[in-house]
């Protein structure tokens, strides 16, 4: 059930720990308007014509990866879309999981999927009662996640899945995550929707902010892609067995209507391009592991096919200033 704050449609979760400090990234538009859903196909997904996904991996009929994107009460309105409109931009196939979709949670969800994803929540209630309502849901386990990550596959949390990638939550971070307006030396305060000043791969940026994490991460096969003004990491990608987490605390996703209903400068041209490295970063394959030590000859047999790597995306040019 979605409920209405400050005439603004909401979602039932977000993000306020007391442990944290943590608390939710909602970023649907104002009067309840939502961004445009993904055009559908086959019913629940949506194309788009973008190169991040030129790694090897699950794809559907037409050899686009799937994407499976959560759509319910633990994500805010219109989150679900902006995540899939991006997703579909960069080649990915969009099936929608949650209790009004086509797909429930279940080992059957994630069956052909590359990657997983869990968009912004809504203010105004702790990760812990998100998580609670997470858990709640038909077929839902936390280990369905894990599962599908530890054995190759890729999460992709944003705003509020960037928090529930750490604890409480899926716990997938190498560490864990915090709220950047509490953090010292923040460049923004308040929980309201705003700009947020990033350095991404290090260059400045401006990106669409409502009270997203920062993430206290380290481990082998950790990338910090962007870092806030007071260093804490922005946005991380990170191993998790054989597959990867990317986590964004900022919304690479918001789209230009976004900006306009808050009154922003329009940052969606600059924001894309940040979310196309994030994605081209969380699905390439992942490194080599280390030669085995001399012993006996393996079984002969067909070798597994190595992915192609994507190819390199360079963040934009610094934005001009407004």
């Amino acid at each position: 059930m979605r409920g209405w704050r400050g005439g603004r449609a909401v979602g039932a979760v977000v993000a306020a720990v007391a442990v944290l400090g943590a608390f939710g990234c909602e970023a649907a538009p104002p009067g309840g308007r939502a961004s445009a859903p993904a055009a559908p196909l086959s019913g629940d997904s949506a194309p788009g014509p973008g190169t991040a996904t030129d790694a090897a991996g699950p794809a559907d009929a037409a050899g686009r990866p799937v994407a499976l994107v959560y759509r319910g009460p633990a994500a805010c309105e219109g989150c679900a879309e902006a995540a899939a409109e991006m997703l579909g931009r960069g080649g990915f196939a969009v099936r929608f999981v949650g209790p009004g979709e086509r797909v429930r949670f279940g080992r059957a969800a994630l069956a052909g999927v590359a990657l997983y994803v869990q968009p912004g929540g809504t203010n105004g209630q702790e990760v812990g009662a998100a998580w609670r309502l997470l858990r709640r849901e038909e077929g839902f386990s936390p280990d369905l996640v894990r599962d599908f990550v530890r054995g190759g596959g890729r999460y992709l949390g944003l705003c509020m899945g960037g928090y529930l990638a750490g604890d409480p939550g899926y716990d997938l971070l190498p560490g864990d995550s915090g709220q950047y307006i509490r953090s010292q030396g923040a460049s923004v305060s308040g929980e309201g929707d705003q700009l947020v000043e990033v350095a991404w791969r290090g260059r400045p940026q401006r990106m669409y902010f409502q009270d997203g994490p920062y993430f206290d991460v380290d481990g082998p096969g950790t990338q910090v892609l962007a870092r806030y003004t007071n260093q804490r990491p922005a946005a991380v990608v990170a191993a998790y067995g054989a597959g990867r987490v990317a986590v964004s605390g900022p919304h690479p996703e918001a789209p230009a209507q976004w900006y306009e209903d808050y009154h922003l400068p329009d940052q969606s041209p600059s924001s894309a391009a940040l979310g196309e490295d994030l994605l081209h970063t969380l699905m390439a394959p992942a490194a080599a592991p280390a030669p085995p030590a001399p012993g006996p000859a393996p079984a002969s047999g067909p070798a597994p096919a190595s992915p192609p790597v994507p190819a390199p995306v360079s963040p934009p040019a610094p934005p001009s200033a407004h």
